[in-house]
C-alpha cells in the first residue's frame, strides 16, 4: 500500500526532465520549481482556504445532524441518513456536474453570481464534508453509554451542559477524525472544483492537471511529494493527541 507513495518521492529526486530508469543522477531542483512556481502556491492557498472552512462548516453541521439522527427518533430518520450520506456514494464527477446545474438555476432565481465565486466553491465543499462527520460522529454516538449523561442530569446539570461538558468531550476523537477527513478530502478534490472555480482562481489539484497537459518532469513528483509529507505530518500529530484508531 506504501510503495506507489514511495514511487512518487522517489521519482521527485530524479535529474532528468524526461523520466527513464535508471536516472541519470538526482536533484532538489524539482521541489524549488516547485515552491516557486506561481500557479501551485496559489493553488495550494486557495486549497488551504478551503478545505479549512469546509472541514469547520462541514463538521459543524454534521454532528448536528448526526445528534439530530441518534438522539431524536423521528419519521424519516433513515431517509434523511441516507440523504446525508449521499455523497460518499456519488461519484465525484457527477456530483460536480450536478452542483454546477443547480447553480445556474439559481443564479437565474435570484439573479446573482454563484458559479465562479469562492463563497460557491466553499458551499459545494461543505456538501462533500458533512456525509464524514455524519457518518463517523454517528458511529461514535452509537457506542456511548447514555446513562453517563443521565447521571450528570440528575445531578443537577441542564441537558445543554451534559452535552457540551460530558457527551461532546467523549466526541472528541470521531470529531477531530472528522475534521482530518474532510479537510484531506476537501484539499485533494478535483472534480467539484473543476467546474466552479472562477476566473484568476485555481485549487492545487487543478493547478497540477493544468500544468500536466504540457508538461511531464518530475516537477508534479514534487508537488506530490510535499503533499504526502504535510498530510502524513498532520495525521500523526493528530494521533499523537486523538487516536484515531478508537473511530477509524
Amino acid at each position: 500500500m506504501l510503495s506507489p507513495l514511495f514511487f512518487v518521492m522517489w521519482l521527485s529526486f530524479f535529474q532528468d526532465a524526461i523520466l527513464y530508469f535508471p536516472p541519470s543522477g538526482y536533484t532538489l531542483g524539482w521541489y524549488q520549481k516547485a515552491v516557486t512556481h506561481p500557479a501551485f502556491v496559489n493553488g495550494f492557498l486557495t486549497s488551504l482556504q478551503v478545505a479549512t472552512l469546509a472541514a469547520v462548516v462541514g463538521v459543524g453541521l454534521g454532528v448536528m445532524a448526526a445528534l439530530g439522527i441518534i438522539r431524536f427518533r423521528f419519521r424519516g430518520n433513515k431517509p434523511v441518513n441516507t440523504l446525508l450520506l449521499s455523497p460518499l456514494l456519488i461519484p465525484g464527477i457527477v456530483a460536480g456536474v450536478a452542483i454546477y446545474l443547480a447553480y445556474l438555476r439559481l443564479e437565474n432565481f435570484l439573479d446573482m453570481d454563484i458559479v465562479g465565486t469562492y463563497g460557491g466553491l466553499v458551499i459545494a465543499h461543505v456538501c462533500l464534508t458533512i456525509p464524514w462527520t455524519v457518518r463517523l460522529v454517528s458511529a461514535s454516538m452509537e457506542g456511548l453509554d447514555p446513562s453517563i449523561e443521565e447521571a450528570a442530569r440528575n445531578l443537577g446539570a441542564s441537558s445543554v451542559v451534559a452535552f457540551v461538558r460530558i457527551t461532546l468531550p467523549m466526541l472528541r476523537p470521531a470529531i477531530v477524525a472528522a475534521c482530518l477527513f474532510s479537510f484531506i478530502v476537501s484539499f485533494e478534490n478535483l472534480e467539484l472544483s473543476l467546474s466552479l472555480v472562477g476566473p484568476g482562481r485555481t485549487t492545487l489539484p487543478i493547478a497540477i492537471m493544468q500544468y500536466l497537459e504540457f508538461n511531464l518532469d518530475p516537477t508534479i513528483a514534487a508537488v506530490s511529494a510535499i503533499q504526502i509529507v504535510l498530510l502524513g505530518i498532520i495525521m500523526l500529530v493528530t494521533d499523537r493527541y486523538v487516536k484515531l484508531s478508537q473511530v477509524v
